[in-house]
């Protein structure tokens, strides 16, 4: 009886790899094993052959996979680790392969830390789901016959670092990519980082050749769904309205008794040529932050402080109750109730941004401190990934657009803020994006701090993975709205050539 699958590997003689290629020889299922490996001259146990490759995430290994797979399907691990099958796991990935036609396969597993071990469940996979660092877990089952497609298809991109995104996003272009929600196996996780010290491993100066192949890859993707926009950019009315003030700086807070003070008084401390105001929407604190509020309105008439009517609102409908406030200015700037602007000037520079590049939002730069206001690792975050012509579209792959975010007001309040505290900006950040240039700021203008108290520190996985879904969603809306805007822009267009006949 042929055996369907073909299995390849990362191998630098960890003895864990062998008990590994152990387990697959003694499935019955596997027909082959590959050890990918930097040197074919390491030692491999009986039955594995050695292929020798610069890089797991580069296209030779992409081609590898691509000539050595003679199976109906491939099983690739995506790191090294320690992996324990489950009763009869190799079978139920083949059973659901059959059964829905997928192209990838995925699955929940366990992870294992010493002696505890902890169920990590998957994201589910949609649309939307082209971050670069989507968590398929340590292994995938994959459709042989389109990874030779897919491979085939990008057989001209030559990638060091992209080589499996790209492949990836190929094979979802060709069929559906299915999450198992079952607990196949066991794993032992390489990676102890808290999710909250994990999240800015992309900006690291050191990863920039890597962000840059990861934009080529998305970038050939959506142009290949229709997704992809061009640098045609529409030019916000900025003159239009009358308004009281020309910039407001928001700051929606709830308990944070220990930083409001400080965020509020990096406001008022801001020198301008123009007027501004605070706009500090306390979402019903009970931890002394409202009378600490109370306090500086009574010291300066610029600080507004609004309670919500509502006790439904998260960091989202806080925003939208302050932008449809009539006080609200011209420009709306962030500012979180536990991070402050870096100096005086930062005010200044934003509007000054607007009206310079004719941008209908602006996002700066910004330095990660510790409570104290030391910095950390990893220093200043400038997403430098972010360009004028190509910012849009790779806004797709990555997580989120930096701060500090201030927009043009009129354009914020025709923008449905999403009523939730996590991903809100992402989602309006994307919606402005789809028309409007957004303008950057590469220097730190402001300041983050990374402590205990924030929302993020440390989630666990299942909140990890209801944030990551939820920008996932986001992203899937945003690609079939620009899907539907360059459909209408081409209808529009080809009535236009059409010849005008004569009246008689």
């Amino acid at each position: 009886m042929a055996r369907p699958i073909t299995a390849f590997l990362p191998y630098d003689g960890k003895e864990y790899t062998l008990r590994t290629v152990e387990q697959l020889q003694q499935s019955g299922m596997v027909q082959e094993v590959y050890l990918l490996a930097s040197s074919p001259d390491v030692s491999r146990p009986e039955g594995a052959k050695v292929l020798a490759t610069s890089s797991l995430s580069g296209s030779d290994t992409r081609n590898l996979l691509a000539r050595k797979a003679r199976t109906d399907y491939l099983l690739l691990f995506l790191r090294d680790a320690a992996v324990e099958f489950g009763q009869r796991a190799l079978q139920r990935f083949l059973q659901v392969g059959e059964m829905t036609g997928a192209g990838l396969l995925y699955s929940d597993h366990t992870d294992v830390r010493g002696s505890a071990r902890t169920l990590h469940p998957t994201a589910e996979y949609q649309p939307g789901s082209i971050r670069d660092d989507f968590d398929f877990g340590p292994l995938v089952l994959l459709d042989s016959s389109l990874v030779q497609d897919a491979a085939s298809e990008l057989k001209s991109y030559r990638h060091s670092n992209a080589g499996w995104y790209a492949l990836r996003l190929a094979i979802a272009r060709r069929a559906p990519v299915i999450r198992i929600g079952e607990f196949l196996y066991s794993a032992i996780e390489p990676d102890l980082r808290k999710s909250g010290e994990k999240q800015f491993d992309y900006v690291d100066p050191r990863n920039r050749q890597v962000q840059k192949e990861m934009e080529d890859a998305i970038t050939y993707h959506l142009k290949r769904i229709g997704a992809y926009l061009p640098p045609k950019f529409a030019v916000p009315p900025l003159h239009k309205g009358t308004f009281e003030k020309e910039a407001s700086v928001i700051i929606p807070v709830r308990n944070r008794a220990r930083t409001i003070g400080e965020a509020i008084g990096s406001v008022i401390r801001q020198q301008c040529t123009f007027d501004f105001n605070c706009i500090v929407v306390d979402n019903h604190s009970s931890d002394g932050t409202t009378d600490l509020i109370r306090r500086f309105t009574e010291m300066d008439p610029r600080v507004l402080h609004i309670i919500p009517e509502r006790l439904d609102l998260g960091i989202g409908g806080c925003w939208s109750l302050a932008v449809h406030d009539t006080r609200c200015g011209r420009f709306a700037a962030q500012l979180d109730s536990d991070d402050l602007y870096k100096d005086e000037n930062t005010l200044q520079r934003i509007v000054g941004t607007f009206w310079q590049e004719k941008c209908g939002m602006v996002v700066g730069s910004y330095q990660m401190t510790n409570f104290e206001l030391q910095e950390i690792p990893p220093g200043i975050i400038d997403h430098r990934e972010w360009t004028p012509d190509n910012g849009r579209n790779n806004a797709l792959r990555i997580n989120g657009f930096g701060a500090p975010r201030a927009f043009f007001t009129p354009l914020l309040r025709s923008i449905d803020i999403p009523n939730v505290s996590y991903g809100e900006d992402y989602a309006v950040g994307l919606a402005i994006s789809r028309n409007y240039q957004i303008g950057r700021i590469y220097e730190p203008i402001y300041l983050c701090r990374r402590w205990e108290g924030n929302t993020d520190a440390d989630l666990d996985i299942t909140r990890l993975n209801a944030h990551n879904q939820y920008k996932d969603k986001l992203r899937t809306f945003e690609i079939l709205a620009r899907q539907r805007k360059n459909r209408t822009s081409r209808s529009i267009a080809r009535r236009s050539a059409r010849p005008q006949r004569r009246k008689k």
